[in-house]
């Protein structure tokens, strides 16, 4: 029966990374200092815009109060009047009541053209005040943000794993400097648990692999003696197997828990190489179950922990060749350089995968359709150390079902 196309994945989200490039257009950002200055050159806006109203009104007003002329000629021998702003008044043979008008109408033009003047003198100045008010809004903001600011690059240099940095901000007892000393004692806080984790891993390391290897080393001394009965070498090849896996189950779970913090000490590492390397060590497994792993291997250098990527293309050409088909399977290996970032797929033949159950597929102890159980195949850790080891590296691996079987493993890094 053939098997249906799994509907496509969705992209995963990438992972924050605190060395991302910063935007090419800073003042585009809604930063709380452009929103700060705003709020304060939008507040000086308003409140200039509503004096200056308050201002025009009065002027308007103190100018109209008293309306009438002082004064009226309502007779003359011999009067002459001339002006260049009231050409009305110029005109002959003019009663006394038209000249009167006529001066009423000039007065009134001449009061308006000063509040037309107020007002627009006014908007000038107002406009270059709020240029001042707002370039003064954007340095008093930078200025109260500043401890912010130190505390985002503390925070970033945390977020490399450097936890001995502290923010150690002076100035007033306000609430910034709550801020800060709370992020300081919490720092404090996880730096001890750090270290004591990196102490536990250090002891359990050791603690743990000592008496397996003394296990393993006795086994196989008393397999090695040719007089032994039958049933003890059974026994013992059983416990030799049951040995190894737990050697296999402590080695993983150490690995995940050093790869579950960034990477600090980073070197080039090319994962064409890498990749080869996992190619040969999986190469023999592959030839014993008939499985043919092909694929180009194009240069591709990052910046990372070599071991600890080795240990992700291991892992996941392993599962590759060791979840397939009975006959005539495969597994290609590819890696490249696509959009910035260094790639390295695995796709293989296999079983049909519900895409339902990829997520699944990344948690520790967990396998396609078992979950905690005993298995030949592996100790249930390698994508779940995939996972954590990628993060590490701040990339991030995708997972997809192959039509027609077997999975697609696309694992992705910044250069």
């Amino acid at each position: 029966m053939a098997a249906t196309p799994a509907p496509p994945q969705a992209p995963p989200k990438p992972t924050w990374d605190p060395r991302r490039h910063q935007p090419s257009f800073p003042w585009l950002r809604p930063t709380i200092r452009i929103r700060l200055t705003l709020l304060y050159g939008g507040m000086f806006l308003i409140a200039g815009i509503l004096l200056l109203s308050i201002i025009y009104l009065l002027a308007a007003q103190a100018i109209n109060t008293g309306n009438e002329p002082l004064f009226k000629i309502v007779g003359a021998r011999e009067l002459q009047v001339t002006s260049d702003n009231c050409p009305a008044i110029k005109a002959e043979n003019l009663t006394f009541s038209q000249f009167n008008d006529s001066i009423s109408a000039c007065i009134d033009h001449q009061r308006q053209i000063a509040l037309d003047n107020l007002l627009s003198r006014s908007l000038l100045a107002l406009l270059g005040l709020a240029v001042i008010a707002f370039a003064f809004g954007y340095a008093m903001a930078g200025r109260v943000l500043s401890p912010l600011g130190r505390i985002t690059r503390t925070a970033r240099a945390v977020a490399g794993s450097d936890l001995s940095r502290r923010i150690e901000l002076d100035g007033p007892d306000d609430e910034l400097k709550e801020l800060a000393d709370t992020f300081d004692e919490m720092l404090e806080r996880l730096q001890r648990a750090f270290t004591a984790q990196q102490r536990f891993v250090g002891n359990a390391s050791h603690e743990l692999r000592t008496p397996l290897a003394i296990n393993r080393t006795l086994l196989e001394v008393h397999l090695s003696d040719p007089t032994a009965p039958v049933e003890l070498q059974q026994l013992g090849k059983t416990l030799l197997a049951t040995n190894e896996r737990s050697e296999q189950l402590v080695e993983g779970l150490l690995l995940l828990a050093r790869s579950d913090n960034q990477v600090v000490d980073r070197k080039p590492v090319d994962l064409a190489e890498v990749a080869g390397q996992a190619v040969d060590q999986v190469h023999a497994e592959a030839e014993a179950k008939g499985v043919v792993i092909r694929g180009l291997q194009k240069p591709a250098v990052v910046q990372g922990n070599g071991v600890l990527l080795e240990r992700i293309a291991l892992n996941l050409v392993q599962n590759a060749v060791r979840y397939n088909v009975p006959e005539g399977g495969w597994v290609e290996v590819t890696t490249d350089v696509e959009h910035g970032q260094a790639v390295l797929v695995v796709s293989n033949t296999g079983p049909v995968v519900p895409a339902y159950e990829i997520d699944n597929l990344f948690e520790p102890f967990t396998r396609l359709r078992t979950e905690r159980t005993g298995s030949d195949r592996g100790v249930g850790l390698g994508l779940s150390i995939v996972r954590s080891v990628a993060r590490a590296h701040g990339g991030h691996i995708a997972a997809r079902p192959r039509e027609g079987g077997g999975l697609v493993m696309r694992v992705t890094l910044p250069v």
